[in-house]
């Protein structure tokens, strides 16, 4: 399908780019690596009068170290995020989650910022900055501001951004010590997950010390599985993981869909947490 007519800015940096989105309002949509906006475009689901691609501003795009934090420019490619030593050192959960996106090409392309401004509740790695409490930078023309993960992603494909406002670098606090491991079930190979958990393990004497378990696809945005967070601690086996992943599924609300019922979905949830978890752990 073509998409319909809009005009087109290329800025070269981020106060450039700032700019153009305050001058064109809420009539713009950025366009980072193309991966989520170009699908809206030719299915007529947005009609921007104005694309403002960002893919060309060299400070979006690495990984450096703020003491025990990881600084990730927003558009850094999944690719990168993927390869990156600093990342697969540092914050392993980003780096094996992000290798299960999509496809070689899709990950060539599309970018970690751009992945985390679409919202998707069904895309992977919402609810991995979420599992470890990351924030987001985003600037505007007031300046910059910090905005935490559980903050930022407000309802289906609907985050705190303000529309004058780019996501410019994503912050990950080090997550060295800590056990981690990404499990998603889909009908096919790179579909979209119908359940994923991002989780999180940290041990002290053979026991969870804390755990912290990030849930895809099943909300309006990614969720944290507080009660079975909470249940965690002490677990030092695989009956207690599987107790405390009984209540993987309180609090969400998952979809009804042609994939599958929300009754399927918190079945999914607690065998995907148990499995996720015991990983993560060491026990399974």
């Amino acid at each position: 399908m073509i998409p319909p007519a809009f005009d087109y800015a290329r800025p070269v940096s981020v106060d450039e780019a700032v700019r153009t989105l305050a001058d064109a309002g809420e009539e713009a949509k950025v366009l980072a690596g193309g991966q989520s906006l170009l699908p809206l475009l030719k299915l007529r689901l947005a009609f921007p009068e104005l694309v403002v691609d960002v893919g060309r501003i060299p400070e979006l795009r690495g990984v450096r170290e703020d003491g025990g934090t990881l600084v990730i420019g927003a558009m850094t490619t999944h690719h990168d995020v993927v390869h990156d030593p600093l990342v697969r050192r540092h914050a392993g959960l980003l780096a094996s989650a992000t290798a299960t996106v999509a496809d070689p090409a899709v990950r060539h392309r599309g970018t970690l910022g751009g992945s985390l401004a679409h919202a998707d509740p069904a895309s992977d790695l919402p609810a991995v900055v979420l599992a470890l409490d990351a924030e987001l930078v985003a600037q505007g023309p007031r300046g910059r501001r910090t905005i935490p993960a559980r903050e930022f992603f407000v309802d289906y494909l609907q985050s705190a951004l303000e529309p004058d406002e780019l996501l410019v670098e994503v912050r990950v606090p080090k997550a060295d010590g800590w056990g981690f491991h990404y499990e998603k079930f889909h009908q096919v190979a790179q579909s979209w997950a119908m359940v994923g958990v991002a989780a999180l393990v940290r041990r002290d004497d053979g026991h969870i010390a804390e755990a912290r378990v990030g849930l895809t696809n099943m909300g309006s945005t990614p969720l944290r599985a507080s009660a079975m967070e909470a249940a965690l601690p002490g677990a030092g086996d695989t009956e207690a993981v599987a107790r405390a992943a009984e209540s993987a599924a309180e609090g969400t609300r998952p979809s009804q869909d042609t994939s599958a019922s929300p009754e399927y979905r918190e079945h999914l949830a607690r065998v995907l947490t148990r499995r996720a978890v015991l990983v993560a752990a060491g026990m399974g």
